[in-house]
């Protein structure tokens, strides 16, 4: 895109996005409008921005769909560590008939 970015804009971009990814981790896509609203803060042209996120948008489906499979398996797994730490484990051999 020809697009200069110094050091202070880079270091904006990487907190902006590091701030927004805690919202926006649970809702699907949510990533675009976070693109979105983290060039405008920092002063990308409009074109530059649609075109961009354009092109993103035509892979994002597939990429969403696997961190969405990442977050699920890690929240999955920090579960399990957690309640055999705590001693929880085997409730459903625990509470069957």
């Amino acid at each position: 895109f020809g697009i200069e970015m110094g050091w202070v804009t880079q270091m904006t971009v990487v907190i902006l996005a590091l701030l927004t990814s805690i919202g926006v981790a649970g809702i699907p896509s949510a990533s675009l409008v976070a693109i979105i609203v983290i060039l405008q803060s920092v002063g990308f042209p409009e074109s530059a921005i649609a075109t961009g996120v354009g092109i993103v948008y035509v892979v994002d489906r597939l990429l969403d769909m696997t961190r969405t499979a990442v977050n699920v398996l890690g929240d999955s797994c920090a579960a399990a560590i957690i309640g055999k730490s705590e001693g929880e484990t085997g409730y459903y051999e625990q509470h069957s008939a």
